[in-house]
């Protein structure tokens, strides 16, 4: 499959670039569908213990020595991190529904879940076109029940044209007497 001009090459996406500022250093964080690893090595440059998962072995070769990395069907096969948790959980450009859950569940108490994909609409400017891989209208947000969200957006994007949705939410320890900062 040929990559949608928006994720092609190693651009790190805006959205990513924008919250990865609640990611402190040290922090870890998985990179679901990483491919060739734009965010992945992002959040490694940024002092980041960072995990990598794709189905393509060749896309994730180029990324030895850079983390925890697994080639792996998680669409066709078991969860690989049951139970797991991590700092942060980035999901760019891929949705496999029966996922969702599991996605925001593997975020850690006090992490933080960066999502950004297609939505419907995008069939009209190209692919991805089948609805299986197009959010619907609120579905992040949906999914997303039980975190604190910080930012969402679903709309359409000029340049390469494409309509998104994104989102990044917190998983917000129990209330506490002192509000916690978001910086935005």
């Amino acid at each position: 499959m040929t990559p949608h001009p928006a994720h092609a090459g190693t651009a790190v996406s805006p959205w990513v670039q924008r919250w990865s500022a609640l990611v402190p250093a040290g922090a870890s964080v998985l990179d679901v569908a990483c491919g060739s690893g734009r965010h992945l090595r992002w959040f490694a440059q940024r002092g980041n213990r960072v995990t990598g998962v794709d189905r393509d072995a060749v896309a994730i070769a180029s990324l030895q020595g850079l983390g925890e990395l697994l080639v792996a069907d998680i669409e066709n096969g078991p969860w690989p991190w049951p139970g797991r948790q991590f700092d942060a959980v980035v999901v760019t450009n891929y949705l496999w529904r029966a996922l969702l859950p599991t996605l925001v569940a593997s975020v850690a108490p006090g992490g933080v879940l960066i999502y950004e994909t297609f939505a419907l609409g995008n069939e009209t400017v190209g692919k991805p076109s089948n609805p299986a891989f197009l959010l619907r209208p609120g579905e992040l947000l949906q999914a997303a029940q039980g975190l604190r969200v910080l930012g969402y957006e679903d709309g359409f994007l000029a340049a390469p044209e494409r309509f998104v949705q994104r989102l990044c939410a917190i998983n917000e320890a129990p209330t506490s007497a002192v509000a916690a900062r978001y910086p935005l």
